[in-house]
């Protein structure tokens, strides 16, 4: 049996500081990220790879506002599963054309995925995802006041809006993307979290929330059975009092270990605090490991060179 990796991209990768956020520049993006993931299915792992949304939902949400008295307005969690279905476009055409250069044969679905939450999580009364672009104290308290809105401080990078982000609790589609797993399929799953429903008696329906993409990517590797749950950053390992003197980076840490640091305030919520509770969430619950590292570190961070390893 090859052995499953659940990888996170986060969608700020998508959609790098600083640019315009133009579909060449996504289609650039993923295809810089594809290597390392096709390295990984000719090693002979099954790949399910998820991704963020944050600045492509709160794009969307930026034409659904400008269109407003001409087009009627798409909700919340309409507007996450547009993007589910754009990125998952982009992701899934840029790992064919990077197969086809390098003679892989391999088949790849995107599961456009609905993940139920409960509708009385308290995150629908304390908004905390940030969406969308970063703007600047002055004007995103104007954005505020003028929208009614709320705008955080975001990791030191400007203000962003914010949204419920309730936690995940179940994969509705899970059996489609075990399948697809099991029959060697590259699947690309729960884009931008997945699209949060509740169950309304027998049927499902849409909230307005945007799921954290690291929390539902531990969910859909607790619910397959994944060997790993690798997160991806913009750092190749962890760190304990970071930016201080006595800055630490850990190339392991037991579960004990990972709580400790958490509860500690080692990782801020808007960085990386999510992955850390997706990590804890994934070992605890199943018989994998988690990793965290970069992109151009995954072979060397699976082989225990790099990375940051969180285990039972």
């Amino acid at each position: 049996m090859k052995k499953v990796a659940v990888i996170a991209i986060g969608g700020n990768a998508i959609i790098q500081e600083g640019q315009r956020g133009t579909i060449e520049e996504q289609f650039e993006n993923i295809l810089q990220s594809c290597d390392p993931i096709l390295d990984l299915t000719e090693a002979g792992y099954n790949v399910v790879l998820t991704h963020g949304n944050g600045p492509q939902v709160g794009n969307v949400l930026l034409k659904v506002e400008a269109a407003n008295g001409i087009v009627p307005p798409y909700p919340l969690d309409v507007c996450g599963a547009e993007t589910q279905g754009s990125l998952g476009y982009i992701i899934q055409q840029s790992l064919y054309n990077r197969m086809k250069a390098r003679g892989i044969k391999k088949d790849i679905a995107t599961v456009v995925t609905q993940v139920v939450v409960d509708e009385k999580d308290p995150g629908f009364e304390n908004p905390t995802k940030p969406i969308g672009p970063f703007y600047t104290k002055e004007r995103a308290a104007e954005i505020a006041r003028e929208k009614k809105v709320v705008m955080t401080e975001d990791s030191g990078r400007g203000y962003r809006r914010v949204v419920p982000s309730p936690q995940p609790l179940e994969l509705v589609e899970k059996e489609a993307v075990k399948r697809l797993v099991d029959n060697d399929f590259l699947v690309i799953t729960v884009g931008g979290g997945g699209i949060p429903v509740v169950k309304d008696g027998e049927n499902l329906r849409g909230v307005e929330a945007v799921i954290d993409k690291d929390h539902a990517s531990a969910l859909v590797a607790q619910e397959i059975n994944a060997n790993y749950l690798i997160v991806l950053t913009g750092v190749p390992q962890v760190a304990i009092n970071f930016g201080k003197e006595n800055q630490e980076f850990l190339k392991e840490m037991t579960l004990a270990d990972a709580k400790r640091h958490f509860e500690e305030g080692q990782f801020p919520p808007g960085s990386m605090g999510p992955k850390i509770e997706a990590a804890i969430r994934f070992v605890e619950n199943g018989e994998g490991e988690a990793i965290i590292t970069s992109i151009d570190k995954l072979q060397e961070a699976l082989k225990g060179e790099t990375g940051t390893r969180i285990i039972k």
